[in-house]
């Protein structure tokens, strides 16, 4: 692997390392904050590591941090047309390889929350357990709020009939993401095996009764509908999240490695 590294002081006021990790035809940028047991958290459509501003300085003080800016986005460049969740998950998995890192707790939000479940679905063995808000496991308006798949479809169509830049094919493959993918089937779900937390606001622009179908397809999983909640959990009740995360992790310390 080729590396570059550079110690800083990070935006979170705390003390981080810079990394570009050259595997699998990108340079994947991510940030390592804290020492500790290693907790990947992975962001959400269009995001980056900022994603994670409420939760790195919390968690950095019992963990070693983990935070990526995922395929094409954050400063992670990939110009390629094709993307899917489940490179995205193989990238992971490169990056901790590249570490040295067997096994890791996982956070994450939204498409992060999907780019976890199939992390524990195609590499169970990085996972020593699991925390996924935002999820879905298809891309309907059976599970995401109709208002909210229209506005996306809109948008996307928008974005298909302007001029091709660099910029609005980029942003055109983020939205054909989340309107075609992903396709996580009950029977993948059965075989997550780590202790697992499903995570969801109650008026999220994921249903709740998809984010209960969710754990209940996964053996022995805990789910958690966070009352007067939307999409953005881990912000509008970002004190709370931390705590009842951060005990859900707490408890399964000495889960199996």
């Amino acid at each position: 692997m080729d590396y570059s590294l550079v110690d800083h002081i990070g935006s979170f006021g705390i003390g981080t390392d810079k990394v570009w990790q050259q595997s699998r035809g990108i340079k994947l940028y991510y940030e390592t904050y804290g020492q500790g047991e290693p907790l990947l958290m992975i962001h959400g459509n269009g995001g980056s590591i900022s994603a994670f501003s409420n939760q790195i300085p919390y968690f950095a003080q019992k963990y070693k941090v983990i935070a990526v800016d995922s395929r094409a986005q954050g400063k992670t460049i990939d110009n390629r047309d094709s993307l899917s969740f489940e490179m995205m998950a193989d990238d992971f998995n490169a990056l901790l390889d590249s570490m040295h890192i067997t096994s890791c707790r996982v956070l994450g939000w939204s498409d992060g929350g999907i780019n976890a479940l199939l992390l524990a679905i195609r590499h169970p063995q990085k996972v020593k357990m699991l925390a996924s808000t935002g999820a879905n496991l298809i891309p309907d308006s059976t599970v995401l709020t109709p208002h909210e798949y229209k506005k996306w479809m809109d948008y996307y169509r928008q974005l298909c009939s302007q001029k091709q830049t660099e910029e609005t094919k980029n942003s055109a493959k983020l939205m054909a993401l989340d309107l075609f993918q992903p396709h996580i089937t009950a029977a993948q779900l059965q075989t997550i095996t780590c202790p697992s937390l499903i995570i969801g606001g109650d008026h999220d622009l994921i249903l709740p009764s998809h984010t209960l179908e969710i754990a209940n397809g996964i053996p022995n999983a805990f789910c958690w509908i966070i009352p007067d909640s939307g999409h953005s959990t881990l912000i509008q009740h970002k004190k709370q999240f931390n705590e009842v995360v951060d005990a859900f992790f707490a408890r399964n310390r000495h889960a199996k490695q």
